[in-house]
C-alpha cells in the first residue's frame, strides 16, 4: 500500500504522479491557460473551489492550481502531461502558443530520451516549464 493512499497500492494503475499542485502569481490567468492546453490531451476541470482548481479526467484531479501563499520568489516547476498521440502533443503545444506561452522546445522527437519519445516543451503564465509528451509510436 502507498503511504500517501492508504487504500490504494503503490503504481496500481501505471501512473508514476499522483497529483501535482502548483502555486500561481494569477489564479484566473493560469485556470484560463491550463483550460486551454489540457483540453486537446482530454483534460477538464474536475474540481473548482474558486482559486483552487483540480484539473484531470473525471472523476480524479491530479493537476491542481492555486494562489501562491508559500515562499518569497519564484521556484520553476517541470510538469509533463501524457498525451494519446502525437497528434495531441502538437494541439496542446499550438494552444499554448495560441494562449501566449513562451516557446521552449517545439515538439518533436527526444531521441536521447528514448527512441518514440515526442514531446513540446513551455512556459506557463507562471514561468513553470509544461510539457506533452506522447510515447507511442507514431
Amino acid at each position: 500500500m502507498s503511504l500517501l493512499c492508504p487504500t490504494r497500492p503503490a503504481g496500481d494503475d501505471g501512473r508514476v504522479i499522483d497529483h501535482v499542485s502548483v502555486q500561481c502569481a494569477d489564479a484566473a490567468a493560469s485556470a484560463a491557460f491550463y483550460d486551454a492546453v489540457l483540453a486537446p490531451l482530454g483534460g477538464t476541470r474536475v474540481m473548482d473551489f474558486g482559486e483552487v482548481i483540480g484539473f484531470g479526467v473525471a472523476p480524479s484531479p491530479d493537476f491542481w492550481i492555486g494562489p501562491r501563499s508559500t515562499g518569497d520568489g519564484f521556484r520553476e516547476s517541470h510538469i509533463a502531461f501524457t498525451a494519446p498521440s502525437r497528434d495531441a502533443v502538437d494541439a496542446f503545444f499550438a494552444a499554448a502558443v495560441a494562449a501566449g506561452a513562451e516557446v521552449l522546445h517545439e515538439p518533436r522527437i527526444w531521441p536521447e530520451y528514448h527512441a518514440t519519445y515526442y514531446g513540446g516543451f513551455v512556459r506557463d503564465p507562471d514561468g513553470n516549464n509544461v510539457e506533452a509528451v506522447c510515447h507511442a509510436p507514431e
